[in-house]
């Protein structure tokens, strides 16, 4: 049964998550967003209540 010799599939496992970890993760964590979050103000806005008409 050759599907059980681990020999190529864990090399593959291994360049896959080589790969993976060396060009993949860095490229994604050195993303950088176009639009920086502007700070809302602290001030909670003043909110009326709704009376329903029934």
């Amino acid at each position: 049964m050759p599907q059980l010799n681990p020999s190529p599939w864990f090399a593959i496992m291994i360049f896959s998550w080589l790969v993976l970890l060396v060009v993949v993760v860095p490229k994604v964590l050195n993303h950088i967003f176009p639009n920086e979050a502007t700070p809302q103000s602290a001030q909670t806005p003043k909110t009326n209540t709704w009376h329903w008409p029934w």
